[in-house]
């Protein structure tokens, strides 16, 4: 268990780090300056689509002079015409275009490995360094004991700056030998998500007869993705992971369906069952809505498709929040001002922990802690029958995030000069 008071002491002290940068504005160099963002690591997921478009944005809004490449590893799916569409500057290179990719190494000033779950391209941050010899920075990771490796510890000392998504990560480092100064706690990307599809998610609304402001969104999670679901990811039937997963299935949703049924029946809200990956919209009908009541159903939407980033985020933002198994998506919804309920277990990275980090504790479940299972329910109806409250608290998240990106950005600036 994570002591929260704990994390959350940690804050100031890495709040001040950050402080000291000073705020640095000389257009006439950083118009001269390229950014080469090693990002996009799958489609499968609307949360590791919405990584690169969230740094992006962010990069957009306080390094406006300086022209970004990114260096995506997936972009299909119809990501790449999404990214086009929001940001038609930024070139996207795939490794195979080894010529592009030989001319980004050669003219870009910088290497930016954006958010993930660990430092997924430690191969290519390495090449990048003993290739060009550039300086290079980590933004919005995790790190686990497991993902702490010598070579990556080794990588991350020789970083001009290592941002960790969640503090106990920051830990975790240390102890394993990061001796970087300019390492602290940086939001993940998915929190400067801003592509939209309005159109989409307004004619959705519509169609399911869901109400602007009516509605709070949910999402169920396997404890592990099960990626042989996935067509044309050709990953092989793990029968370990499935019994896992089904051993829990129950457990872990039974009480996202008392959440459900409360609100319908307490509220004038509807609930709408969304995916944040390929595999939730079978899990979402299978676990969440089927067992329902028929008088809660009729004000229930199941989505049986998926969605792009864009889409999810409008729906989002036009809902009175989100509760749920999953964390981009709340990620996502805090990073727009709109309330969200975390519930996590052990499988998951530690990443879910950052809601501690930005005050939002209240908001954070465990599962795998059964005292902690009968807060959700209250959380979840405090969400719909106070939204002023749950949104003011979202808003002051927000802010809290937008003052940590800000002085990120401000690190990443004094090192491009």
């Amino acid at each position: 268990m994570i002591n929260r008071r704990a994390v959350l002491k940690k804050i100031p002290s890495i709040l001040s780090l950050l402080m000291g940068v000073p705020n640095i504005v000389n257009s006439g160099i950083l118009s001269k300056k390229k950014i080469l963002l090693r990002s996009s690591w799958q489609t499968t997921n609307i949360g590791d689509i919405g990584h690169t478009p969230g740094v992006l944005s962010l990069l957009e809004k306080y390094l406006p002079d300086v022209e970004v490449r990114l260096w995506a590893v997936s972009v299909n799916n119809g990501v790449a015409p999404m990214l086009k569409e929001r940001f038609p500057n930024v070139p996207i290179i795939k490794s195979a275009d080894t010529t592009a990719l030989k001319k980004a190494f050669e003219e870009c000033d910088f290497l930016l490995h954006g958010s993930g779950p660990f430092l997924v391209a430690a191969k290519d941050v390495a090449r990048w360094s003993k290739e060009t010899g550039k300086p290079f920075g980590v933004y919005g990771i995790t790190l686990s004991e497991r993902r702490a490796t010598n070579d990556v510890i080794t990588l991350l000392n020789k970083a001009q700056f290592v941002f960790f998504r969640d503090s106990f990560s920051i830990d975790v480092a240390k102890e394993r030998g990061l001796q970087n100064p300019n390492s602290a706690f940086g939001p993940d990307g998915a929190f400067g998500v801003d592509v939209r599809n309005d159109n989409a998610a307004i004619d959705f609304l519509k169609r399911n007869e869901l109400e602007e402001g009516k509605f709070l969104c949910v999402i169920p999670r396997y404890r592990i993705t099960p990626g042989w679901k996935i067509p044309n990811k050709n990953i092989p039937f793990d029968e370990k992971k499935n019994q896992l997963n089904e051993s829990m299935k129950e457990h872990d949703h039974k009480v996202l369906r008392e959440a459900i049924i409360a609100v319908v029946r307490e509220t004038s809200f509807k609930v709408l069952i969304c995916p944040e990956d390929m595999t939730q919209m079978e899990l979402g009908k299978e676990i969440l809505y089927d067992p329902l009541p028929d008088d809660i159903k009729e004000k229930v939407v199941w989505r049986s498709d998926f969605w792009l980033t864009d889409e999810a985020l409008s729906t989002y933002i036009l809902s009175a929040g989100l509760f749920g198994n999953e964390m981009h998506s709340p990620i996502m919804c805090i990073g727009n001002g709109i309330p969200a309920i975390v519930c996590r277990f052990a499988e998951q990275t530690s990443k879910g922990l950052m809601w501690n980090d930005i005050g939002l504790e209240d908001w954070l479940f465990d599962l795998d802690d059964e005292t902690q299972l009968r807060g959700i329910v209250p959380a979840v109806l405090a969400m719909a029958k106070k939204p002023r409250a749950a949104k003011k608290k979202a808003l002051k998240a927000k802010r809290f995030v937008q003052e940590y990106q800000h002085k990120t950005m401000e690190v990443l600036k004094e090192n491009l000069q």
